[in-house]
């Protein structure tokens, strides 16, 4: 993998708060992450709230109701505006779970004539999954942070967290089920091993 370094960074007000932007990638390449951090009053050993968002230009720009991405992002940007100390890091190269969007593109094709998410990757010669979180990993640790409390029910990017050793509480995220997005949301949780990603209830 090629290293990983900060690129750039600046002050941003936003409607949700006021941020200090950082861009990190490597040096002579695309960009891959992007942490927006909110820290109205610095202390020292406080646990940031973050959320590593993979970034979904249907659901993060166009409000697309196949996915629960949107409402993620949105709801993540809220509790991180009224947090103590919080972390977007959106997650630029994640697009479709790391295979690009015209392949997503022509996966959803598939999946709206009957294939499951893993089914229509494999149909279009794309991996179920091809992200890579180290970059995240790094960001994080140039920042100082060692422990999060990390809004999310995809339990490999806990792990690539702790590999990277950072402590992870998790905080989950739900109630973003539509009848548009509840089958991929099941098959988030079934096939891609995902921690109640449907909101479904359970007897244990």
């Amino acid at each position: 993998m090629t290293t990983t370094i900060r690129l750039a960074g600046c002050d941003l007000p936003t409607a949700h708060g006021h941020f200090q932007l950082h861009v990190f990638g490597p040096e002579n390449g695309r960009e891959e992450v992007l942490a927006a951090v909110h820290r109205p009053q610095p202390a020292d050993q406080q646990i940031p709230l973050v959320r590593m968002h993979s970034a979904c230009a249907t659901g993060d720009l166009l409000g697309s109701l196949k996915c629960d991405c949107g409402p993620q992002l949105a709801t993540s940007l809220h509790m991180i505006g009224a947090s103590d100390y919080g972390i977007l890091l959106y997650l630029l190269r994640h697009e479709g779970r790391g295979i690009g969007l015209a392949a997503k593109i022509r996966a959803y094709t598939l999946m709206e004539q009957g294939y499951d998410t893993v089914a229509a990757n494999a149909a279009v010669n794309a991996p179920t999954d091809a992200r890579d979180y180290r970059p995240a990993a790094y960001a994080l640790t140039w920042l100082g942070v060692t422990s999060v409390h990390l809004a999310t029910n995809n339990p490999h990017k806990i792990d690539a967290l702790r590999t990277a050793e950072i402590a992870v509480d998790r905080v989950p995220l739900s109630g973003f089920l539509t009848p548009a997005n509840r089958d991929y949301l099941h098959q988030k949780d079934t096939l891609l091993g995902h921690l109640n990603s449907s909101g479904a209830t359970t007897n244990s």
